[in-house]
């Protein structure tokens, strides 16, 4: 049997957050929602073609500051 434990975080510190949606991206790079649905199409084609399961409307929040930002976990 497997157990699948989700983290959330209900606040605004998008640090805690596995999951970034378009609004989100939208809201963090002052852009619109449309052109953040389209980013976030593309980051998950990326994920696709790599093998990995996306879920439509949102990115990895790591995935996307390693992205947008060119942050890499380990140095920040």
């Amino acid at each position: 049997m497997y157990t699948l434990f989700i983290i959330t975080d209900k606040g605004n510190n998008m640090d805690n957050k596995i999951f970034i949606s378009a609004s989100d991206v939208a809201k963090a790079m002052d852009i619109s929602i449309g052109h953040a649905y389209k980013l976030v199409r593309q980051m998950n084609d990326e994920l696709k073609k790599s093998g990995f399961i996306v879920v439509a409307g949102k990115v990895p929040y790591a995935y996307f500051r390693k992205k947008i930002f060119g942050f890499n976990e380990g140095n920040i």
